[in-house]
């Protein structure tokens, strides 16, 4: 049968450090099935090499590698068994008789120190004990090994305690096999019944359905007619699209695959498949979704590509591998040299992943760079669905802030109905324009009414209408695109007097005009003090009397608005009325006031005029029962 029972001691650190990962580190007991099967593919996958590279080997069967699970319920045993490469005794003592053999008294300090269970999964997900997570399921472990191309094999068998059991064990197949004795199924210790068929097929379908080897079990099936048959079944589909070529990939397959992470009935609008060699190998495979998914814009929603490693599932919506601004990008990152255990925590601080992520971003903004050069109607749908989004990348990833300039789409002043992109306005812009025209709003019909579009319109100069709420942000965190500065319409002076045609005023008009109004404008200061804080001419307006803006670097009220509403308080933001000159309001007003300007009704004009501006901007009046009665009192008067 074989040799003598050799009892041996764990070290005293790793007993202590046995004890955690079986009581403390692991919060779902799921996954110690996952890391027995990866250990078993692994072993599969070194045997295939070794046949391969080892003369010793080279007559080595490999034409069956598989994972077997058998399940014995009168023993409550649960065998995970492979046919790969298989251990000696001098490697178990090494690989399985010592955890964490080097830095286990500093890896205990940092445990004994972390405060939650999470940073302490982390702190273990570094020194690759996966195996040991069987002893959150089982009360005693027995793995029975025997290496290829040797004669002998070893059993080795541990209750997780203080001690474990080796001896070598004659007749062994070449292979692995872990049986664990399980624990009584409790509910309320997250133990579930890991005999339970069902179960088996839900943890392998969540964490290895996509390892390479085939993972078989046992199934027992009743007819009608009470008759029992009993076959042999493979339980996952091996089918990791991404590991293989593209070219001997299908789009169906893609669009299924696609449906099948993302739960979405409509195909992807864009597939992106890669593989990067090198120091750090991995393959990804992504999808840019048709449709916006309802809760793209919920705080609750879920980011982040799922990441496999070797084949094995680790983890949903991985957010280390994916910015906010990119939360609708679906697919798969499998790493090959991570290990299973790896938490968020260590995947947020590894360099690395950093560098994956970045290389992931460029791709996808690449690939929606190409959509939008080779095929701009369907960009501009896609850009309707995620354009909002994408515009948060502009506030968070200065790195990429030029190619998602490139990708912004607008509606404009020279369209009704397209959009246009900010290269395509460039490529319009009127001789001796230096700056990009923008106006934010809330909708298209009240910018394009806006008294601010009036000199633009007159002109012929093109103006991008922005109405998200995003765009009052981004604009002034990006200072140009191409060279040209962006600029508000609704801010700062405006001065559209460049060409030799128009009709401009000479010095003496201007000067005469300043003169005109000297008067008029320091008392329309003092009485609207309370709403503004200058009253100045306009160059901007051909038919409105008047209007509001603010200065180059004020906070739009837009702005103002949802910073309140997110319950920041910010001190009311002044700004300048404009009147236009030329309007007979306007020039009325100022005759008035230059025959009595201690008219008393010359001052509820002044906030008609300014109540008036603020309504045609959208904005909200201060004391609309006042402008209502002011406004009732006036027009009476005429009658």
């Amino acid at each position: 049968m074989g040799s003598s029972v050799e009892t041996l001691e764990f070290q005293a650190e790793t007993r202590q450090l046995l004890r955690l990962v079986i009581h403390s580190i692991y919060s779902n007991k799921d996954i110690f099935l996952r890391e027995l099967i990866s250990n078993a593919s692994d072993a599969l996958d070194k045997l295939r090499l070794a046949s391969l590279t080892d003369d010793g080997l080279a007559g080595t069967d490999t034409t069956d590698l598989h994972i077997a699970l058998e399940v014995d319920p009168d023993a409550r045993t649960l065998t995970v068994r492979d046919n790969g490469i298989g251990m000696t005794r001098d490697d178990l003592v090494e690989l399985i008789g010592t955890i964490a053999k080097s830095g286990t008294a500093g890896l205990l300090e940092k445990l004994k120190e972390s405060k939650d269970a999470a940073t302490a999964e982390s702190l273990i997900g570094q020194f690759g004990v996966g195996f040991y997570s069987a002893f959150m399921v089982a009360d005693k472990v027995t793995l029975r090994t025997r290496r290829a191309g040797t004669d002998s094999g070893t059993q080795w068998e541990s209750d997780g305690e203080g001690t474990y059991d080796i001896q070598a064990v004659d007749g062994l197949p070449t292979g692995t096999s872990v049986t664990l004795h399980l624990k009584p199924a409790d509910s309320e210790d997250g133990l579930d019944d890991y005999l339970s068929e069902p179960k088996i097929r839900q943890i392998v379908k969540r964490y290895s359905d996509f390892i390479r080897w085939p993972i078989r079990m046992a199934t027992e099936r009743t007819d009608s007619e009470g008759a029992t048959t009993r076959d042999i079944e493979t339980l996952n589909s091996m089918k990791a699209l991404w590991a293989r070529p593209r070219s001997e990939v299908t789009e169906d397959e893609y669009s299924e695959f696609y449906q099948q992470i993302s739960h979405d009935w409509l195909a992807p609008a864009e597939t992106i498949h890669m593989r990067a060699e090198g120091t750090f190998e991995y393959e990804a495979l992504l999808f840019i979704p048709s449709q916006a998914p309802f809760d793209l814009f919920s705080r609750e929603t879920k980011r982040g590509v799922q990441l496999y490693v070797k084949r094995v599932f680790i983890m949903d919506d991985c957010e280390a591998l994916m910015p906010n601004y990119l939360r609708f990008v679906k697919g798969v990152v499998d790493a090959h040299d991570l290990s299973l255990n790896v938490s968020r925590e260590i995947l947020q601080h590894d360099r690395q992943i950093r560098g994956v992520r970045r290389r992931l971003v460029k791709k996808v903004l690449g690939a929606l760079k190409d959509m939008r050069s080779k095929d701009a109607e369907r960009y501009a749908k896609l850009w309707e669905q995620f354009g909002r989004a994408l515009k948060e990348g502009l506030l968070e990833d200065t790195d990429n802030t030029e190619t998602l300039l490139e990708l912004v789409s607008a509606a404009s002043t020279h369209d009704p109905e397209k959009t246009t992109t900010l290269r395509e306005y460039v490529e319009r812009m009127k001789d001796g324009q230096d700056a990009i025209y923008y106006l934010t709003g809330e909708n298209r019909a009240m910018v394009e009414n806006s008294p601010h579009m009036e000199a633009f319109a007159a002109k012929g100069y093109e103006v991008l209408i922005l109405t998200d709420p995003i765009d009052e942000v981004w604009v002034d965190q990006v200072p140009a695109f191409d060279g040209h500065r962006l600029q508000s319409i609704a801010k700062g002076q405006v001065d559209l007097d460049d060409s030799a045609d128009d009709e401009k005023e000479t010095d003496a008009a201007k000067a005469q005009r300043e003169q005109d109004f000297a008067a008029l404008l320091p008392w329309l200061t003092t009485t609207l003090s309370e709403h503004v804080k200058q009253v100045r001419l306009s160059s901007r307006l051909t038919t409105s009397a008047a209007c509001i803006v603010g200065d180059a670097h004020d906070v739009t009220p837009t702005l103002e608005k949802m910073y309140r509403a997110m319950g920041q308080q910010m001190p009311p933001v002044k700004r300048i009325l404009e009147l236009n000159p030329a309007h007979p309001l306007v020039t009325a007003l100022r005759t008035a006031h230059d025959a009595n300007a201690d008219n008393p009704a010359l001052a509820e004009i002044a906030e008609l005029i300014y109540g008036s501006a603020l309504l045609a901007e959208g904005g909200e009046l201060p004391d609309p029962a006042r402008f209502t009665r002011l406004l009732t009192d006036r027009l009476t008067g005429t009658l």
